[in-house]
C-alpha cells in the first residue's frame, strides 16, 4: 500500500493518473499519515523520533500549496529522511573504518538494498548554530573551503524545508576516481535542539548528464546535528554516507575515498568555522 502510495505521489504510477492533481494532494496526505504511524510505533531515540513526527506532520500541512512536482520533491526529501534516520538508529553491524587522533571517526556497515554506508562521528568545538548557517544557509559556498567539491548550486527551492542541487565533486584518490556530479533533494528539519539535513538522489529536467562527468547518486544521507551533552558551545556531528560512484571501480578504492572523504570534510570545516566569522543567521 504504502509503495503505490508513493508511486502515485511521484508521478511514476499509471499515465492516465497523472493528471488527476486532487487525487496526487491525497496521496501526498496518505503518505504523511501512514508514514506518521510508522514512525509514532518506532523505537527511535527521543530526539531522532521527534524530528522524524515533525517532518512528517509539516509536510502534511504543506501539501496544498505547491505544484505536483514541488510536492514529488518534498515527498522524496520527507523519504530520504526517513530512510537516512532508520538507519542510523539500527545501531547493530556497525564496523569502524577509521579513527582519528582528536576523536573523529568513520564507520560502515551493509545495509539491504542501501549498499555500504558510512557513518562519521564528531565533535566540533563551535556552537551548533554556526554549523547550520555553514552548512545550509552557505551551502553554495562549500566549494571555497572543501578542495573535495568544486562547486554546488541551489537549482530550486521549494518552501522553507527543501532544495534541489547540483554538485560537482573533484577528483579522488590520485585521479583514479574522476570527477562526479550529482543531483540531489535536500530536506532540512529541525526539532527543539536537533537539525536534521537529509537528501537523495533526484531527477531534475533542466540538469541534464554533462559530457565528461559521471552522474553519481547520493542514497538515503544525512547529517544530524545536536549540541554536545554537558558541553552546549560544542556540537555532535554524525553524517551518514551513502553513495553510488557509477562507473568501473573497485570496492577498496570506493571504500577508501568515502571514508577518507569524511575525515577531510571534518577537518575542513574545522578550519573553515575558526576562520570565517558568524553571521546574524540563526538556525
Amino acid at each position: 500500500m504504502f509503495l503505490a502510495t508513493f508511486k502515485l505521489c511521484a508521478g511514476s504510477s499509471y499515465r492516465h493518473m497523472r493528471n488527476m492533481k486532487g487525487l496526487r494532494h491525497q496521496a501526498v496526505l496518505a503518505i504523511g499519515q501512514e508514514l506518521n504511524w510508522r514512525a509514532l510505533g518506532d523505537s527511535s531515540p527521543g530526539w531522532m523520533g521527534q524530528v522524524r513526527r515533525s517532518s512528517l506532520l509539516g509536510s502534511q500541512l504543506e501539501a496544498t500549496l505547491y505544484s505536483d512536482q514541488e510536492l514529488s520533491y518534498i515527498q522524496q526529501g520527507e523519504v530520504a529522511m526517513q530512510k537516512a534516520l532508520g538507519i542510523l538508529n539500527n545501531q547493530e553491524g556497525w564496523k569502524k573504518e577509521s579513527q582519528q587522533e582528536n576523536g573523529d571517526e568513520v564507520l560502515s556497515k551493509m545495509v539491504p538494498d542501501v549498499g555500504k554506508v558510512f557513518r562519521l562521528e564528531v565533535v566540533v568545538d563551535q556552537p551548533m548554530d554556526r554549523l547550520y548557517e555553514e552548512l545550509v544557509d552557505r551551502m553554495e559556498a562549500m566549494g571555497e573551503w572543501n578542495p573535495n567539491v568544486k562547486e554546488i548550486k541551489v537549482l530550486q527551492r521549494i518552501g522553507k524545508d527543501t532544495v534541489i542541487t547540483h554538485e560537482l565533486a573533484a577528483a579522488a584518490a590520485g585521479n583514479l576516481v574522476g570527477p562526479r556530479d550529482f543531483v540531489s533533494v535536500r530536506c532540512t528539519k529541525r526539532r527543539g535542539s536537533t537539525c536534521v539535513l537529509a537528501g537523495m538522489a533526484t531527477h531534475f529536467g533542466e540538469m541534464p548528464e554533462q559530457s565528461g562527468i559521471i552522474r553519481a547518486e547520493h542514497g538515503p544521507t544525512c547529517m544530524v546535528l545536536h549540541p554536545l551533552a554537558g558541553s552546549p558551545s560544542k556540537t555532535k556531528l554524525t553524517w551518514l554516507l551513502s553513495i553510488d560512484l557509477k562507473g568501473w571501480l573497485p570496492k577498496t578504492i570506493i571504500n577508501q575515498v568515502l571514508s577518507q572523504t569524511q575525515i577531510e570534510f571534518a577537518n575542513h570545516l574545522r578550519k573553515r568555522l575558526e576562520a570565517s566569522p558568524a553571521s546574524e543567521a540563526q538556525c
